[in-house]
């Protein structure tokens, strides 16, 4: 069953900002933009690469690895892959899959994900 597990101290994140955080023995992706926080699996679907390494826009985190884009507010697919020849094959071969995010709470200035 689901529980809220603190992630971190609403001051550890400035916005525009993400960082890896470990929460019930899952690797987790936590972003804040403006004053709300996000929290998601830290490995992309696509070949794995380490989101926390990616780069943020808002809300949409890019993997550093083949250029895979999600929005973090709902999980969802912004773009499957970019790049190389071999990335787009690999791209037709493996079907989009959106990124799992985890419901996110700030209470007394900690911040809980749901996992």
């Amino acid at each position: 069953m689901a529980k809220f597990i603190e992630v971190a101290g609403v001051d550890e994140l400035e916005s525009g900002t993400m960082k890896a955080v470990v929460a019930a023995g899952q690797e987790l992706l936590l972003a804040r933009v403006g004053e709300r926080f996000y929290a998601a699996d830290r490995r992309c679907p696509h070949m794995k690469g380490d989101l926390s390494r990616g780069e943020l826009a808002g809300t949409v985190v890019t993997c550093p690895r083949h250029g895979s884009q999600f929005d973090l507010s709902s999980g969802r697919v912004v773009r499957w892959t970019k790049g190389r020849l071999m990335s787009k094959m690999w791209g037709v071969l493996k079907r989009p899959r959106d990124l799992v995010v985890y419901n996110v709470k700030v209470e007394d200035g900690r911040v809980l994900a749901e996992v």
